[in-house]
């Protein structure tokens, strides 16, 4: 089994290892036709559905989880999010 890691990182998780999902706060810097949008992290982007949420604009923050926003941030909540994802890798040595 694959672990997606931090993103664009994946890495194999082994029998009796424990592994944990992750939802990334993102912000939405293109919508485009179809519920979809273009979202960004840290200077990656990647291609999202919208089809579970309502309302999305340009600029707001979302959670994702396997290609999907599941959930809209404030803007404070989502930059605290991004603080907490900074301390740990910078805990875990990653940065």
């Amino acid at each position: 089994m694959l672990f997606s890691g931090p993103i664009g990182k994946q890495r194999r998780i082994f029998p009796g290892e424990k592994a944990m999902c992750v939802a990334i706060p993102m912000k939405i810097v293109r919508l485009l036709p179809d519920k979809q949008a273009v979202v960004s992290y840290e200077g990656v982007e990647r291609q999202v559905s919208l089809r579970l949420m309502e309302n999305c604009q340009e600029g707001d923050y979302v959670l994702l989880h396997a290609g999907y926003a599941i959930e809209r941030l404030s803007p404070e909540a989502a930059e605290e999010n991004i603080r907490s994802f900074a301390a740990m890798r910078k805990e875990l040595g990653l940065e």
